[in-house]
């Protein structure tokens, strides 16, 4: 077998599985901000596991990933008029996890950034290259504290 034949099919699925969600499927269930993240094609060609990213709670997850599954039939047939091979893969839907925690991490820096402002500010006082008249986002002055005169 070619090498590339795998990431070619995985690369059709995941348009063909895009466009149906997208255009074709009309079911209530599948949330409006699904998005395929990829496809992972077994060697043999036989099963498809198709990743999804769903925005929403854990329960519009799980009512899209049920629509999905019950919508598997009509997409694998989708999917058979456009792939050129004798037996077309069987489609299984999971939500992909990773994009999940990296949705929390961005939280947690969000929320660390919200409590703790100074640690995400520079700190100019130990750049001794920094120029004494910059002024810092937070309206504060960059040099010491002592007003400096003209003559000094």
């Amino acid at each position: 077998m070619r090498p590339y034949r795998k990431e070619k099919v995985a690369s059709v699925i995941r348009q063909v599985v895009g466009e149906a969600i997208v255009h074709r499927l009309s079911d209530p269930r599948v949330a409006p901000l699904t998005t395929v993240m990829r496809v992972e094609v077994t060697g043999d060609l036989v099963i498809a596991r198709v990743y999804l990213s769903v925005q929403g709670g854990q329960a519009v997850e799980q009512r899209t990933l049920i629509a999905m599954r019950h919508a598997a039939g009509y997409i694998q047939r989708m999917l058979a008029r456009r792939l050129p091979i004798r037996q077309c893969p069987e489609l299984r839907f999971e939500i992909d996890e990773g994009v999940k925690g990296a949705r929390r991490t961005m939280e947690l820096l969000a929320e660390n950034r919200r409590s703790e402002p100074e640690l995400f500010e520079p700190d100019r006082t130990d750049d001794p290259a920094a120029p004494d008249d910059v002024h810092r986002v937070d309206g504060t002055n960059g040099g010491s504290s002592e007003t400096q005169g003209v003559g000094e």
